[in-house]
């Protein structure tokens, strides 16, 4: 009897934990972009909003985006998000406090973190956490590598040509 007990249990928590890790990996959201394309960073809090917060665990207590009290705060906001970053709806409206990035590039790659503050209520509520991934576009490295490449080709020939020509010039003298 005691071992039924103890397999009921332990299935029991097995089963939790499974259901914790799908619920916390839905929870995540993954965002793929290219560097220069502007981005929303979705999330939807309740109506009655009095703090949102975007912030990254790496910006060593800066913050992504921050309004407070009726107005955007730029005091501790990181310097790499200054005029890049703005609410999607600034009223708000149905809770909808979706962050939008202009101009991304490699070094927002991260995970975002979306809290608000109810009315009434204490403390930040995590609603959303979205992992932005950022890539150069295709071929662009490809690109930079052809012209550089290019670039020294032509000028090795140019090089190649004035050694010959001097060459040239100094057997044409020796002739005479």
């Amino acid at each position: 009897m005691y071992w039924r007990v103890r397999m009921v249990v332990f299935l029991g928590w097995t089963l939790l934990s499974v259901c914790l890790l799908v619920s916390a990996s839905q929870a995540q959201k993954n965002i793929p972009a290219e560097s220069g394309q502007n981005v929303m960073l979705t999330c939807r809090a309740p109506n009655n909003i009095q703090t949102v917060e975007w912030s990254r665990a790496d910006l060593g207590g800066k913050y992504v985006f921050l309004y407070r009290d009726g107005r955007e705060t730029l005091v501790h906001q990181h310097p790499s998000f200054k005029d890049r970053v703005d609410l999607q709806d600034k009223q708000m409206k149905d809770g909808d406090v979706s962050l939008i990035l202009n101009n991304v590039t490699i070094n927002d790659s991260g995970t975002y973190k979306c809290r608000v503050v109810e009315t009434g209520t204490l403390g930040l509520k995590p609603i959303s956490i979205i992992r932005l991934s950022v890539v150069d576009p295709p071929g662009s490295l490809g690109l930079i590598v052809g012209v550089v490449v290019a670039a020294v080709l032509i000028i090795a020939a140019f090089v190649g040509f004035v050694i010959y020509r001097k060459h040239k010039g100094e057997k044409s003298q020796g002739s005479h």
